[in-house]
């Protein structure tokens, strides 16, 4: 690929088979750093048995306290082609899998259409990402994606860029958003509440940042259908030496409860994450012989 627009930043990058010279500094060849059962997902994502979770080295973002560095950050991965992917899906589905997540697997969007040409998993295909999408990408995908797990960061510009180095994320964010609930609309759910089709909004608060995510929260009640749930996280704790200093502890229980309880007051459906979650112990294992089935 020699002209890679895939993700806003539209870098026209170079992209031979191994590197790119783009702001993810990928090749073409599909680098994964985990592919494996994940059973901490929401609930109608991970059921029971788990979500085959497929979690692609690189991003689109790079937000300065991503738990997941290792891989978003600095790349680390292994290589696999459509065939050897395509392989790896089978095991997962043999495996019982409610339903299978493509993770900020945005840069790779062509190289996952072929691998779903050769094998098309009989369970819902989960796009879960930052949310930082182009359309245009997006609708590459309207047809094959049954469900749409995207993040919600950040409101303002400010933030955007500080935080990720991306002062269009809302801008951006808010009209992929749209997009994916015109693919897939409101949630729908078989007999064991799973999935099938849909939009799934995530928002981690951030400390000392309630107030982006009280206007977050407004634009799901006002700007989309009634029906789409927010998984609301409580789960951020300080990762990969994060320099700014409001971003160097956890959320306090006070700025829980307030945005809580202005979800409550739109009577946004969803899901409310437990303190428990704000620690390292859930950040997967990357790129060791066990990350792979």
């Amino acid at each position: 690929m020699t002209d890679c627009t895939l993700c806003p930043r539209s870098c026209h990058a170079l992209r031979t088979e191994h590197e790119g010279n783009g702001f993810c500094g990928l090749g073409e060849t599909m680098k994964i750093a985990r592919i494996a059962p994940h059973l901490w997902e929401e609930p109608p994502i991970s059921g029971k048995r788990g979500t085959g979770a497929v979690f692609f080295s690189g991003c689109t973002l790079r937000c300065v306290y991503c738990q997941n560095a290792e891989i978003s950050h600095r790349n680390a991965g292994r290589e696999f082609t459509p065939a050897a992917l395509a392989d790896s899906l089978r095991r997962l589905v043999d495996m019982g899998m409610e339903t299978i997540s493509f993770i900020t697997a945005t840069p790779f969007v062509p190289q996952i259409l072929q691998t779903l040409a050769i094998y098309r998993p009989p369970v819902p295909l989960v796009w879960n990402s930052s949310g930082y999408e182009r359309v245009e990408t997006l609708r590459m995908l309207e047809g094959v994606i049954d469900i749409y797990l995207p993040d919600l960061k950040h409101a303002s510009s400010s933030m955007g860029k500080l935080c990720a180095g991306a002062g269009d994320y809302f801008e951006k964010t808010s009209l992929a958003i749209r997009e994916m609930v015109r693919q897939c609309g409101v949630p729908t759910y078989n007999e064991n509440g799973i999935m099938q089709r849909g939009v799934l909004i995530r928002h981690l608060i951030l400390p000392g940042c309630t107030g982006e995510s009280l206007r977050l929260l407004d634009f799901v009640h006002d700007e989309l259908p009634s029906g789409i749930p927010v998984s609301l996280m409580q789960q951020y704790v300080p990762c990969n030496d994060v320099s700014i200093p409001v971003l160097q502890r956890r959320i306090t229980k006070r700025e829980y409860t307030r945005v809580q309880e202005h979800m409550l007051a739109l009577e946004l459906p969803g899901f409310y994450q437990g303190p428990t979650s704000a620690t390292v112990d859930f950040i997967p294992v990357f790129n060791a012989p066990e990350s792979f089935v």
